[in-house]
């Protein structure tokens, strides 16, 4: 029986895999092996860090709700808290928009807030 070697199949899985290492330097874009090698770490780092993302952006949130909170004499988890307790649903990601682009309203929430600690 003769020997398959599979020509197609490999040429079409080599030149898919290449196609992903397009833009890369030196042996990375066009040597199948080097090109295997930072496309798999590249796909690694890719699933890891869009679930470090998440986590990035609520520790940012976090950091901006607390630092608006500060000259009304409250500390984030005194406000978050206070919040809560108040019956106000809303996440750090709208919490943390208001205190950037609408210092009044967030004024307002401030004094729920503050009201469940008094």
């Amino acid at each position: 029986m003769p020997r398959a070697k599979g020509g197609f199949k490999t040429r079409r899985r080599h030149k898919k895999l290449l196609k992903l290492a397009k833009g890369y330097w030196g042996q990375r874009k066009n040597v199948y092996r080097r090109a295997k090698e930072t496309v798999e770490r590249a796909l690694v780092y890719a699933y890891r860090d869009r679930r470090q993302k998440k986590r990035d952006f609520r520790r940012l949130w976090q950091i901006r709700i607390n630092a608006a909170v500060r000259p009304y004499g409250l500390n984030y988890s005194k406000f978050m808290g206070g919040l809560k307790k108040a019956g106000v649903d809303l996440n750090r990601k709208v919490l943390a928009y208001l205190a950037v682009t609408e210092p009044e309203t967030f004024a307002k929430l401030v004094e729920v807030a503050k009201a469940q600690w008094q």
